[in-house]
């Protein structure tokens, strides 16, 4: 490989001084190209293995040295046994410093990740306290900025009364403006701060050779995600900055460009998980026999689908808050004096009800939350009779324990009409749902039964 062919060329004319042979050489870059590139069809050109293995050559350098039989320019050939030594110690230390590099890369997508989910919370509590429509222009440089001066808050506040949203808002004052502004405002600075701690790490992974070819292509989506929230969020905004002098109906967002911004966040969330976990779990081996591994793989497929279902109760849960309809019908498990309201399908033609009927979106994301809660429990009994190893019983019972919250969540926010705190809490409750099925997902990919 490359990789060998690096190592082999740097060290073949010093394989006497050091005591080493060229097979040994190539067999120490073969075990570690085995080990960390397994499974991949793509190999890493000559120059990208250079930049890899930049640091690489610092670690190993000190172990590539004299015998100590070198002494006043004359050198002696180490034994063979010294020399497989020196050869383990090699070995060692290499494959530490690219196990060292991969791991730094997993923590930065994983601290991304955890960037992203605070992002997300706070674009939740920033939609309960209505602070979202307080910014009615966006500036990518020039927005970073908040005003300072009297006259420059009085003439931000003034742009906002141009808007409906200032209409019913039952004579704001500044200090009031002030509150909602900082709220919005800090929830754009954090989707900043996010581009600045994936960018620069990404350029300097990159340059460094240090992304794995096979997540390449990945890096780049998350990168091109991550300035599409940008814009979308905009989007978002704008729909709700409708002028409507005559004052004719309440502000509010396009519940379809919210689900859309929530919906590429959570995107964006599970894409930087998921390689980060890649980078940091390591493969679990368990002893069974083939009977047992047949058991495993439709646990599995399960495990994915019901991935998708929490996904799609969350963007349910996206078009509950963009039509307010968590004000709708506010008890458990009826709504008002049936489980199947009457005003369901009142809009024509029919399918427009899933999406703009409030009665309707709240009806779904009740089934869809029970439904997953019901899938979550069914998982868990089959988890018990399966030959899952520690770390993944461990994420099944953290499975059940977070749907449990999640569902207690749902309908406490429900009945005591939609307080920001439970609601916030329950808007991260999903994400979390979320995220512990990924780990689950990630635990059950890299399980590996060795055959009795």
């Amino acid at each position: 490989t490359p990789l060998s062919s690096f190592f082999h060329s740097l060290f073949l004319n010093k394989k006497v001084m050091f005591g080493l042979s060229a097979s040994s050489l190539v067999q120490v870059c073969a075990r570690l190209t085995a080990r960390r590139l397994a499974g991949s069809s793509t190999s890493s050109s000559t120059s990208s293995s250079k930049r890899f293995l930049s640091d690489i050559r610092v670690r190993a350098g000190d172990l590539f040295h004299y015998s100590k039989g070198v002494s006043g320019g004359r050198s002696n050939v180490v034994s063979k046994a010294g020399s497989t030594a020196v050869t383990r110690r090699a070995m060692s230390s290499v494959e530490a410093a690219v196990e060292q590099s991969q791991t730094a890369v997993g923590v930065w997508l994983l601290g991304n990740t955890a960037m992203v989910f605070g992002a997300v919370v706070l674009g939740g509590v920033t939609r309960l306290t209505e602070s979202g429509l307080s910014m009615v222009n966006w500036h990518p440089v020039k927005g970073m900025k908040p005003p300072q001066t009297d006259e420059e808050w009085e003439k931000e506040f003034e742009c906002y009364k141009q808007y409906p949203e200032y209409k019913y808002s039952n004579g704001m004052t500044l200090e009031d403006f002030k509150q909602i502004f900082y709220m919005e405002y800090g929830h754009r600075m954090w989707g900043r701060l996010i581009g600045v701690a994936f960018f620069l790490p990404a350029i300097y992974f990159w340059s460094r050779g240090r992304i794995h070819p096979t997540h390449k292509k990945m890096v780049l989506a998350m990168g091109g995600m991550l300035s599409f929230q940008g814009v979308l969020g905009w989007l978002m905004v704008k729909s709700g900055l409708d002028n409507d002098p005559m004052g004719m109906h309440a502000p509010r967002v396009s519940q379809y460009r919210l689900a859309a911004h929530l919906g590429s966040a959570f995107i964006l969330y599970v894409m930087t998980l998921w390689v980060g976990l890649t980078h940091i779990l390591k493969e679990r081996t368990v002893v069974q026999d083939a009977a047992s591994l047949a058991k495993v793989r439709p646990f599995k497929m399960f495990t994915h689908l019901l991935a998708s279902l929490v996904f799609i109760t969350a963007m349910s849960g996206a078009f509950v808050a963009g039509l307010d309809a968590g004000l709708v019908y506010n008890e458990f498990p009826l709504m008002g004096e049936s489980i199947i309201p009457s005003d369901m399908w009142q809009q024509s033609p029919k399918w427009r009800n899933i999406f703009e009927n409030p009665t309707t979106a709240q009806f779904n994301h009740r089934v869809l939350g029970v439904s997953t809660f019901a899938a979550v429990s069914a998982l868990w009994l089959k988890a018990r009779s399966l030959p899952l190893h520690r770390q993944a019983k461990a994420a099944v019972n953290a499975l059940l324990l977070v749907a449990t919250a999640q569902v207690s969540l749902g309908i406490a926010t429900l009945i005591y009409f939609v307080p920001t705190p439970l609601a916030a809490t329950h808007q991260a409750g999903s994400l979390t749902l979320l995220t512990v099925v990924v780990w689950l997902m990630h635990e059950l990919r890299k399980y590996k039964v060795i055959r009795k």
